[in-house]
């Protein structure tokens, strides 16, 4: 049960926005190009989701947003980064 709620949890962002891509024109107001949203699936999720988030409330990526966004940015990499320690040691 514990290794399916961590696939899930790790699942989330980019099912939230193959959701959103289908169903919404909400990731369209953020992103010009389906490259950067592309790229953003594949690489950073839940910085990608932030960013749209950001956006659509019209709030400035400036001050206390930036660090949000640099938070989020942080989280998908140490995601990416987690593998390295289990497989030195």
């Amino acid at each position: 049960m514990p290794c399916l709620f961590l696939i899930l949890i790790l699942a989330f962002p980019r099912v939230a926005i193959a959701l959103l891509f289908l169903f919404s024109h909400y990731l369209d107001r953020a992103f010009q190009s389906i490259l950067i949203l592309i790229l953003g699936f594949l690489f950073l999720p839940f910085t990608t989701l932030v960013y749209a988030w950001m956006i659509n409330s019209g709030l400035p990526v400036q001050g206390i947003n930036l660090l949000w966004l640099l938070i989020a940015a942080l989280v998908d990499l140490g995601a990416m980064g987690g593998g390295y320690s289990r497989r030195r040691t």
